[in-house]
């Protein structure tokens, strides 16, 4: 024998397998059975073993064009782990992904969502799982299929990602932008947000970082962080609905949805190079924004360049077709803004 001592495998009394690596069958056979009991409205009938299928009916299309769209939410998981309240994040993820397809003039057809997770976790996944589902209902898609992955050693204690994938629809000469039709003068509409959706999450993040480190045993920073960090919460609104009310009303040359980027350079990703947005910066901004500027010391500048400052959704329309696009509005309950208009650029 050498001089080195033989140094022996630590051993234990149990075998290896699957469960003591971290990943157990039969938690993901039970979350998978708990997803086949959501409304069976939304969740897609059994087409393929491996894949999720849907059902075409391409009856009054002559040109159809399928669109797809993934995305995530962003670093609002970590504010959703703090208030430990899961339930809004589905809604989010299907916000993320349909709202990207409705710009486009594609109707969403179906939805798919990815969760990798340190473990199963019933109570995180199945609330997250029925904000998913209640998002597709909202978007008038179907879940027809997704995949959950426990990852150990990958995320920390409870630590998960999510990710979501969407296909739409869409008649060829209807699918948007129509940058060939714009031209300085067109209007600018705006919908609403319900605050930062699911974008400048960082940078919110650190603004609470900065109220509770100044807070000591100041119980006015603490409750302002709390508010905080609720309003960041709030869901992202799904647009599919109200968009699709103002496109039959016809005229609507573009769409844009706000996110990452904010409001100037998501709406100019619609648009040809010659026209950019002028906006008026009048609208209602909800409070949360107002906070974040406040407490985080950020510009007025750096603010409209993160985050949507009160406006998801911005559609172009011809100064001649304003009127029509508002009047369906109306009909359909729709909130719009004025909020400027296309200039020269």
């Amino acid at each position: 024998m050498s001089g080195h001592q033989q140094m022996s495998q630590p051993r234990s009394d149990r075998p290896l397998d699957y469960e003591a690596a971290g990943v157990s069958i039969e938690r993901g056979d039970a979350f998978a059975e708990f997803i086949r009991s959501l409304n069976p409205r939304v969740v897609g009938a059994d087409l393929g073993g491996f894949a999720g299928g849907l059902e075409l009916d391409l009856h009054g299309y002559r040109r159809p064009v399928l669109f797809s769209a993934t995305d995530g939410v962003g670093t609002k998981l970590l504010i959703a782990q703090q208030l430990e309240r899961y339930d809004t994040l589905g809604i989010d993820l299907v916000a993320m992904c349909v709202n990207d397809l409705i710009v486009c003039g594609a109707q969403p057809l179906a939805f798919l969502d990815y969760i990798a997770c340190e473990r199963v976790e019933p109570t995180v996944l199945e609330p997250l799982m029925e904000g998913i589902v209640r998002g597709c209902e909202i978007a008038g898609c179907r879940l027809v299929g997704g995949e959950t992955a426990e990852m150990p050693d990958l995320y920390g204690a409870r630590g998960f990602d999510i990710a979501g994938f969407a296909v739409g629809i869409a008649e060829r000469d209807r699918v948007l932008p129509q940058p060939n039709r714009m031209q300085a003068g067109d209007c600018l509409l705006g919908l609403p947000s319900s605050g930062v959706h699911s974008n400048g999450l960082s940078l919110a993040r650190r603004v609470l970082t900065r109220i509770e480190a100044g807070a000591g045993q100041d119980h006015d920073a603490r409750q302002r962080a709390d508010e905080l960090r609720r309003a960041l919460l709030e869901p992202t609104i799904i647009y599919t609905k109200e968009l699709e009310a103002l496109l039959a009303a016809g005229g609507v040359t573009g769409a844009a949805h706000v996110t990452g980027g904010g409001l100037v350079a998501n709406t100019q990703r619609v648009l040809p190079g010659h026209l950019k947005p002028q906006f008026r910066w009048d609208w209602h901004v909800p409070p949360v924004f107002r906070q974040i500027a406040e407490d985080g010391e950020v510009s007025q500048d750096e603010m409209r360049r993160v985050f949507n400052m009160g406006i998801g959704m911005v559609v172009v329309v011809p100064g001649a077709d304003e009127g029509a696009v508002r009047k369906a509005a109306e009909a359909c309950d729709v909130t719009v803004w004025n909020i400027g208009e296309l200039v020269d650029g």
